[in-house]
């Protein structure tokens, strides 16, 4: 089906703007990220079957949508101080890093 390509593509090409964004300025995490966004696709390029390329859209869109609410970019400013830099569109709320740990109600 030539359906699910483009939906592919877009949640691919997506996935990197996504991940440019979150890793803006840390090289190491861009590459890595980078490879590892490719090479999925590319392992399942020759993927046919509806069901399964449906699945791999969706889980492409759950990873991109964890980590552009949830990946935060911390930067050492100086020896024990830690800026954080939350981007637009990050749910401050997902992040885990609490003082005390939430009650569960």
């Amino acid at each position: 089906g030539g359906r699910g390509v483009g939906i592919v593509l877009s949640v691919f090409k997506k996935l990197h703007r996504t991940r440019v964004d979150v890793f803006k300025d840390d090289t190491r995490a861009l590459t890595a990220a980078r490879f590892k966004i490719n090479e999925e696709f590319k392992k399942n390029k020759n993927e046919t079957s509806e069901e399964n390329i449906e699945k791999m859209i969706k889980m492409g869109s759950d990873v991109e949508a964890v980590l552009r609410e949830t990946v935060l970019q911390v930067e050492h400013v100086e020896e024990n101080k830690l800026l954080l830099r939350p981007r637009d569109g990050l749910l401050l709320e997902n992040v885990p890093y609490c003082d005390e740990p939430r009650k569960k109600s």
